[in-house]
């Protein structure tokens, strides 16, 4: 019965033209399909599974859009698209998860839950309510933006430059701010695919992930050396790094930034 009054009120204010919250989605100006989108959320224990990079899927139906994404394990059994308080009304629709498997790429495989999550609008925070085992209710914003069409989450963002060597300015943000990576750096494009070489400030990194992928250092003295794919240039991308400088190894998680050096 809520539901079908909100429904009438809904009407009746576009009708007058005027734009009420929870009155449905905005129109997103997407064709119907399914894209690729960044998820943003902003608590670091509410977000995507690392093997997806930040990554959802988008579908869009007939203007309304769902953003469906895979989070880091089955500890969040329901969500809900508002407010922790809203969540816990009676008649309150909650979001079921689905169970995905996720192939980590190192020949690991997990089972983790997923959720379908209505989308109001894009490049705008929108609230998302979630609850643990534990039965506790928490509030979320989350952004979801920069869709680009398909369903690869795991596809490698194609460098619209020309195959070849060039050399890139480097930013590395994230850890305690000590270890830093070789700038400029050697940037290879082959068969549209591009690839950067880093050279950490330390020799004590055994290996690198980058969207979901493991790589092992390519040398074997000196500063620990990785060739890693570009995701994209001039906009900040997550990679993790695995040093054994502590007393254990810790993987610590760092944003990379690279910008072409134009000669």
């Amino acid at each position: 019965m809520k539901r079908k009054i909100l429904m009438i009120i809904c009407g009746i204010v576009l009708i007058l033209g005027f734009s009420l919250v929870g009155c449905g989605s905005q129109d997103s100006g997407l064709e119907d399909g399914t894209y690729v989108v960044d998820f943003t959320t902003d608590h670091p224990m509410f977000h995507v599974n690392d093997a997806n990079n930040d990554k959802g899927i988008l579908t869009v139906k007939d203007g309304e859009m769902t953003v469906h994404v895979s989070l880091q394990s089955k500890k969040i059994v329901n969500l809900y698209a508002g407010t922790a308080e809203d969540a816990q009304k009676e008649g309150a629709e909650l979001i079921e998860p689905t169970t995905d498997k996720i192939d980590y790429g190192d020949g690991y495989v997990d089972e983790v839950y997923g959720f379908d999550i209505p989308v109001p609008a894009l490049d705008e925070e929108f609230d998302v309510a979630l609850i643990g085992r534990h039965g506790n209710w928490y509030d979320h914003k989350v952004i979801v933006s920069n869709p680009v069409p398909g369903d690869d989450i795991h596809a490698q963002t194609a460098i619209d430059l020309e195959d070849g060597t060039y050399q890139v300015e480097t930013a590395l943000e994230g850890g305690t701010g000590k270890a830093t990576v070789s700038s400029p750096a050697e940037m290879t494009i082959k068969d549209g695919a591009a690839t950067v070489k880093l050279e950490w400030s330390s020799p004590y990194y055994d290996y690198m992930i980058v969207n979901g992928e493991k790589y092992e250092p390519i040398n074997e003295d000196g500063n620990s050396v990785f060739e890693i794919p570009v995701l994209k240039l001039k906009e900040p991308y997550k990679v993790i790094g695995d040093t054994t400088a502590m007393s254990e190894p810790h993987e610590i998680e760092y944003q990379l930034t690279l910008t072409l050096v134009e000669e």
